[in-house]
């Protein structure tokens, strides 16, 4: 049912697409047959699958920073009164702020190269991730941890019986909320003095070569991107989290 629902959306968007191409007949806004055509022919024959790999790259490199320092973080505050205490006000002066308003003051700080984006996402998904593990971690009960302390679990039992378990949703949760404003904010990143990632190929086509066909594509090839990002956490979730789908 999903799959059908999604296709039909697909189709009515092709459709809408097609309608208001040949409504406006302008050069700015080709068809979708002759973009996928430009996404088929870049992809294989031209810049595009290397810009989309590198745009790839800073992403998953950024996603996985994120997590292995957050999500500890955010177990430790959910377990410590006294560190939630101390830190929850940075957090609420930090967490609010649109982190885009960051991009020019750490290309500053790390200069233009690779570190600089990967940095960005990972402050991005940094402050999601810790703010619902933490959450999370605060509302495990704690008749659980000591039934499972008095069966002789020590802290490595706990956190891979318990812990893990409790906060490994809070943390794909945090993931999905915040892929699509990671490679949104990512496309900005890329504008900046590169050449390399599908900003730059998309303004690249789109504003100096006047090729809107490759440029559409750069964008259908983004948003395959951050869909299957998505998709992709849904599917980890449903493998890592089986018992959240049990009826």
């Amino acid at each position: 049912m999903e799959r059908r629902r999604l296709f039909l959306t697909i189709l009515v968007l092709f459709f809408t697409w097609e309608l208001l191409s040949v409504i406006l007949r302008r050069p700015i806004l080709p068809g979708p047959i002759d973009v996928f055509e430009a996404l088929f022919r870049e992809l294989f024959l031209g810049q595009l699958g290397i810009h989309f790999m590198v745009s790839l790259w800073r992403v998953l490199a950024g996603m996985g920073l994120a997590i292995i320092t957050a999500s500890p973080a955010g177990l430790i505050l959910g377990q410590s009164k006294k560190f939630n205490t101390i830190f929850t006000p940075l957090i609420y002066i930090l967490y609010p702020i649109p982190k885009v308003v960051f991009v020019p003051i750490i290309m500053l700080l790390f200069g233009i190269g690779d570190l600089a984006k990967i940095i960005i996402i990972f402050i991005i998904l940094f402050f999601q991730i810790l703010v619902l593990v933490r959450d999370q971690a605060a509302n495990i009960r704690q008749e659980l941890i000591n039934s499972v302390r008095s069966l002789g679990a020590g802290r490595k039992a706990l956190f891979r019986f318990v812990y893990v378990p409790a906060t490994l949703p809070a943390i794909l949760t945090a993931l999905r909320q915040s892929v699509g404003t990671a490679v949104a904010v990512l496309y900005i990143a890329e504008l900046f003095a590169t050449q390399k990632g599908l900003g730059y190929y998309i303004y690249f086509q789109g504003n100096t070569l006047f090729n809107y066909p490759a440029m559409y594509a750069g964008v259908v090839a983004m948003s395959l991107l951050g869909l299957g990002m998505y998709f992709g956490i849904d599917w980890t979730e449903k493998r890592l989290c089986k018992w959240l789908f049990v009826s």
